[in-house]
């Protein structure tokens, strides 16, 4: 008896290959349409002004000068990404400055003493923010914003409303006096920041699960998360960082401004708006973040270049925001359809 075996091979048609391919092409053209953008601002921007935007001394400045605002920006993406906003992030980072400037330059304190305070006072206010979102049921929205303008109002106080100088100059070194490369150091740690939120994000189940939250918080109660502890983790993650911020800016300004820090509120909220439209479109990611971050400050800096006045940077990222809450509400439909 002879029993034969027949194999049946599905054959793709061609047309059927072509429309692979083109999703394939499509999916990565998205990823990466951020950075081709990028790359045509600086080159735009590199032959109007041939003199001064293509030089070390120019990438080495632009470099350098938004490590606050990544930081900042890498904090406010923990909240968005489990589906809340944290308003009071730029407050945050004033209060940690203005605290670690106050305790050193005034009372004394050692700069390892303040800086750990500075950093308390900042994650005060996200335990504000944890408890009245997640345990009350206010709106982030309501939370964040009162917490926010509170620890503006504290800052304004302890400050006297004038500007403290002469910090400790070991902070100083630590963040802008040295380098390497000729890029200060605080530029690597926003970098650092960003790896170490990325891997969390990518191969952990912590971050997993603050992914699942943000994306269904029934279906994530219902697998067996627990949501409410995911969600204040957020919140009090988020000021920390906006905490370890304000210490990298009391050493970049070498001491701290009492309202200076709430002009990185709107540009933090825009780099992660836009981040979520590369890399990873339709999510939340930090790679994405700082991308979005340098190629907002790339465009900002060629505008001042070519003679534009100071009130364009809060046009151009009023209306970065704008569009990257738009671009990123459509890429999220189109990953979730």
């Amino acid at each position: 008896m002879t029993t034969s075996t027949q194999s049946t091979t599905t054959v793709a048609a061609p047309g059927e290959v072509a429309t692979t391919r083109r999703r394939g092409f499509g999916a990565h053209a998205e990823r990466f349409a951020l950075l081709g953008v990028w790359l045509v601002v600086l080159v735009v921007f590199s032959i109007a002004r041939p003199d001064v935007y293509p030089t070390a001394g120019n990438l080495q400045s632009v470099l350098g000068s938004q490590a606050v605002l990544l930081i900042a920006s890498l904090g406010v993406l923990l909240p968005l990404i489990t589906g809340e906003f944290d308003l009071s992030v730029a407050s945050a980072l004033g209060l940690s400055s203005m605290v670690t400037a106050v305790l050193n330059v005034q009372h004394g304190w050692s700069i390892g003493s303040a800086v750990l305070a500075g950093v308390g006072a900042a994650l005060a206010v996200g335990v504000v923010n944890a408890l009245g979102v997640v345990l009350f049921g206010i709106p982030s929205f309501i939370v964040t914003l009162g917490s926010g303008t509170f620890a503006l109002g504290v800052v304004q106080w302890i400050s006297g409303q004038s500007t403290v100088t002469g910090i400790d100059a070991h902070l100083v070194q630590a963040t802008v006096g040295s380098r390497v490369l000729g890029v200060p150091l605080q530029f690597f740690y926003g970098l650092a920041a960003a790896a170490v939120l990325a891997l969390v994000l990518e191969f952990t189940p912590l971050g997993r699960r603050l992914l699942f939250v943000g994306r269904s918080p029934a279906v994530a109660k219902l697998s067996g998360f627990n949501v409410p502890r995911l969600r204040a983790g957020a919140f009090l993650s988020c000021s920390l960082v906006a905490g370890l911020a304000g210490v990298v800016y009391a050493g970049a300004l070498g001491g701290a401004d009492p309202s200076s820090a709430q002009s990185f509120l709107l540009p933090a909220f825009a780099a992660a708006y836009l981040g979520a439209t590369a890399i990873v479109p339709g999510q939340f990611n930090p790679v994405g973040t700082v991308v979005a971050v340098y190629f907002l400050s790339s465009g900002v800096v060629g505008l001042q270049m070519l003679g534009a006045q100071s009130f364009v940077q809060q046009l151009f990222y009023g209306g970065a925001l704008v569009v990257a809450v738009g671009l990123s509400r459509f890429v999220r439909h189109r990953a979730t359809r």
